[in-house]
Formats: C-alpha cells, structure tokens, sequence
C-alpha cells in the first residue's frame, strides 16, 4: 500500500514551512530567559517570506522591533510532558518547538517565553554558528520582530 501525504490546507502548508530553534538567555533585568526563533524555510513561493511572516506576526498579535514596547500575546504555548507546542491562530494543528529538558522547565516556571519572528528565510538545518550570524545581522537591520509568548 503507498500512502501521500498532501497539505490540506493553507495552515499546514505555513506550519512545515516554520523552522524553530529554542535557547535559554538573560533578560535585562539578569534573570534567565527562554527563547524562541521562528523563521520560514527557504522555498520557491509567489509570496514573499517577509510578507506571510509580518501576516504571522499580525495572526499573533501584531509584534514589535526591538526598540518597541514588547507585546505580550494571547496564550499560544503549551507543555505537554516534555514537548512545548505553539498554537498559530487560525491553524488546525500545532508547531512543536525543538527543546532540551532545561528549556522546556524554564518555559514551565516562567510561564512564558521571548519569542522572535525573523522576516529571512533561515533553514532548520542551520548549525549554532549560522544562527548567531543569522540573529546579529537580523537584529542591526531591523529584521526580527519580537513578542512574549505565555503558557496561561
């Protein structure tokens, strides 16, 4: 028997098209802080990756540069055992977050997490030297857009 698999609808096709790195941080006042960075995969679209990601981040309630007073958004993050799921509205099914153990505790005890929406294209195979580079050029050219997501 073969079976395909084919997105049934646009939410799938957003959800497979989202990359996601989690790490833990320093906030400013010192305490540590969980993170997550949420771009789109390289991909041949007649949209652009920057247009669908600003439409997220407005799905999401609308987030900020980091010059901006950072929203807190509605409840879009739940813990399940040791898995974080992100809810996108509108979206049928959830994004599960690649997490260590560590992370996902810190998330639990803070009840929430820095969340950062980057307008490039970065693919999930990008190794942590990637990602820095990826995060330091996105952040001096104004092209990551940030958010607190909370578990309640």
């Amino acid at each position: 028997m073969t079976v395909t698999l084919t997105p049934q609808g646009p939410e799938l096709r957003l959800l497979v098209s989202l990359a996601s790195w989690t790490w833990p941080g320093t906030g400013p006042d010192g305490r540590e802080v969980a993170h997550i960075l949420i771009t789109h995969i390289p991909a041949l679209t007649g949209d652009t990756v920057e247009a669908r990601m600003r439409r997220l981040s407005d799905s999401l309630g609308s987030l900020t540069g980091p010059r901006d007073v950072v929203p807190e958004l509605d409840r879009c993050l739940q813990i399940v055992g040791d898995q974080v799921l992100m809810h996108l509205p509108g979206a049928s099914r959830r994004l599960r977050l690649l997490t260590r153990r560590s992370w996902t505790e810190l998330v639990a005890r803070n009840g929430e997490a820095v969340l950062l929406l980057g307008l490039d294209p970065l693919p999930q195979s990008a190794d942590a030297a990637r990602l820095d580079s990826y995060l330091d050029v996105a952040l001096t050219a104004d092209r990551l857009l940030f958010g607190r997501a909370r578990t309640r």
